[in-house]
């Protein structure tokens, strides 16, 4: 995996496009899809964003690759000053990583990650789609960061876990070839 800053700035990011894409859908059709439909009358999810002038985020409506684009920076700056660096931390602070299986090791970093940028994420998120025309009320951000850490928690931990993580890894190790190191055989 990683070996340097640099190829930690580039795992990280091959994780952050991937994860970024996913929580803006999960978000937009999973969560809020029934609601945007609802409320516009529309048939589908990207008819009602269309409809409404785009998805609502810092009080006004701004298109979708702006929202993913603002999204990326708040998770890839998060990744790399605290979710990387904290998540290995606390990984060695339960296993030793020169005596575990590297593929536990690996589960433990990415269980770490999403404990970590999951809280953060969503409380940043929180704050970003807050309802501003309904006045600021400190308990409505508690609540609402509250009620997105329960929808996001099982997503993150669930797809980091089984489908984003082996997906990164496989395109981190095609990028970042390495020769492969061979057993030898014991002799006798």
């Amino acid at each position: 995996m990683p070996k340097n800053q640099f190829e930690r700035m580039i795992f990280a990011f091959i994780t952050v496009v991937i994860t970024v894409h996913a929580y803006v859908f999960f978000s937009l059709y999973v969560v809020n899809g029934s609601t945007l439909r609802e409320l516009t009358g529309a048939a589908s999810v990207l008819d009602a964003i269309r409809q409404q002038g785009g998805v609502y985020m810092f009080g006004r409506y701004l298109p979708i690759w702006s929202v993913v684009l603002i999204e990326f920076c708040f998770a890839y700056t998060l990744e790399l000053v605290m979710g990387s660096p904290c998540s290995f931390r606390l990984a060695c602070r339960v296993f030793n990583p020169r005596e575990t299986h590297p593929v536990l090791f690996e589960c433990a970093i990415i269980c770490a990650t999403v404990g970590l940028m999951c809280p953060t994420m969503s409380f940043l998120a929180a704050w970003m789609y807050y309802p501003y025309y309904e006045g600021f009320h400190l308990l409505t951000l508690l609540a609402n960061w509250l009620r997105l850490v329960c929808f996001n928690f099982p997503f993150a931990y669930f797809t980091q876990l089984f489908f984003i993580q082996p997906l990164v890894r496989t395109v981190f190790r095609a990028l970042f070839r390495r020769p492969q190191k061979c057993a030898q055989p014991e002799t006798a």
